[in-house]
C-alpha cells in the first residue's frame, strides 16, 4: 500500500509593490522640491502680474494717491475714474472702441481670407520660382515696418486714403502679414495629401479643395491667426498716428495718449481706468479662444 502526498497549493506570485503604498512611506505630504518650485513659479507669476494689478487698483484711486503708493492695497475708493475717463473727451470713450473694432474686424477678414489663400498656394500648388517666391515672403518678416512707412504714406496720401481705416485694412487684403502665411503653409503641410487626391478623383478642382476640404481642417490655424491679428491690432499704436489724424477717427491708443498732456496736467486715475477698460476686450479673446490657440500653435508643422 503506497502512501499517497497531497497536492501542495500553488504559491502565489510575489505582487509588486502599489505606487501609493511608496509614495506613503516617503511621507504623505509633497515634497520640499516640489514646494519650493510652486513657491518660485508663483512669485514670478506675481512679479509678471504686478504691473496689471497695480494699474487695476490705481485707477480706483484719487489722482493724487496714484503714484505716492505703489502697493496693492486700496484704501480710497475712487469709482468715479471711470466716468471721468469716457466722458473726457468730446466724444464718449464708445467712439473709439466703435472705432479700433472697425478697424480690427476689417484686419482679422482681410488676414484670413488672403493668408489662407497664399498658404494653400505655396503648400499645394506648383509654379515656377515657388521656393523663391516663397524665401522672398519670408524675408519681409524681417523687414521693420519703420523702412516701408513712408512708401506707403505717400501712397496711400496719393490716393487720398489718408485720415481714413482704409490704410489699415486694405492692406491686410493682400497678405502682407507673412508670418501668418508662413503658419498657415507649416499647417497645410501637415493635412494628408491624400486628401486633396480623392476630392480630385470626385472631380473638384483647386477652388472646391481649399473650400470643402482645407479649409475646415485649418479651423486651429485661422484661430490662432484672429487671435494674433486682434491682440496686434488692436494694441497697433505707431500704424494709427501716423494714418488717423481727425479725433472723431481716434482709436484706442491714440484715445489714450490724447490723456497725457504736457502742458496740462494729466488726469492719470482717468487714464489708467480707460486703460483697464481697454484690457477688457483682450482679456476677454484670450479667456475664448485660448484652446485654439493651443491648438493651432501645437499642430503647426504637421506630423
Amino acid at each position: 500500500m503506497t502512501d499517497t502526498v497531497a497536492p501542495t497549493a500553488p504559491t502565489a506570485a510575489p505582487s509588486r509593490p502599489d505606487p501609493a503604498d511608496r509614495r506613503r512611506a516617503r511621507g504623505s505630504g509633497p515634497s520640499i522640491r516640489s514646494i519650493l518650485k510652486h513657491a518660485v513659479l508663483i512669485l514670478c507669476a506675481l512679479v509678471m502680474l504686478y504691473p496689471v494689478l497695480w494699474m487695476v487698483v490705481s485707477s480706483l484711486r484719487p489722482n493724487d494717491v496714484i503714484f505716492r503708493d505703489p502697493s496693492l492695497l486700496l484704501n480710497d475708493l475712487e469709482t468715479g475714474n471711470y466716468a471721468e475717463g469716457w466722458n473726457a473727451f468730446a466724444d464718449p470713450f464708445s467712439v473709439y472702441l466703435v472705432n479700433s473694432s472697425i478697424v480690427v474686424l476689417g484686419a482679422i477678414i482681410g488676414n484670413l481670407i488672403s493668408c489662407s489663400m497664399a498658404a494653400y498656394a505655396f503648400a499645394r500648388l506648383e509654379f515656377s520660382g515657388k521656393r523663391w517666391w516663397f524665401a522672398i515672403m519670408l524675408l519681409t518678416i524681417m523687414l521693420p515696418i519703420h523702412v516701408i512707412i513712408v512708401p506707403q504714406y505717400v501712397l496711400f496720401s496719393q490716393l487720398g486714403w489718408v485720415n481714413t481705416f482704409l490704410p489699415l485694412i486694405v492692406p491686410k487684403l493682400l497678405a502682407t502679414d507673412a508670418f501668418f502665411v508662413f503658419l498657415m503653409v507649416q499647417f497645410i503641410r501637415g493635412i494628408p495629401i491624400e486628401l486633396d487626391e480623392a476630392a480630385r478623383i470626385d472631380g473638384a478642382g483647386h477652388p472646391r479643395i481649399f473650400a470643402q476640404v482645407i479649409l475646415p481642417l485649418m479651423v486651429p490655424a485661422l484661430a490662432t491667426t484672429a487671435i494674433f491679428t486682434f491682440i496686434w491690432t488692436w494694441n497697433d499704436f505707431f500704424s494709427q498716428l501716423i494714418y488717423l489724424t481727425d479725433p472723431d477717427l481716434y482709436t484706442v491708443p491714440l484715445a489714450l495718449r490724447a490723456f497725457v498732456d504736457a502742458q496740462a496736467g494729466t488726469n492719470w486715475g482717468a487714464a489708467l481706468a480707460m486703460s483697464v477698460v481697454s484690457l477688457v476686450p483682450i482679456f476677454l479673446v484670450f479667456l475664448f479662444g485660448q484652446r485654439f490657440l493651443l491648438r493651432g500653435i501645437a499642430t503647426t508643422g504637421g506630423k
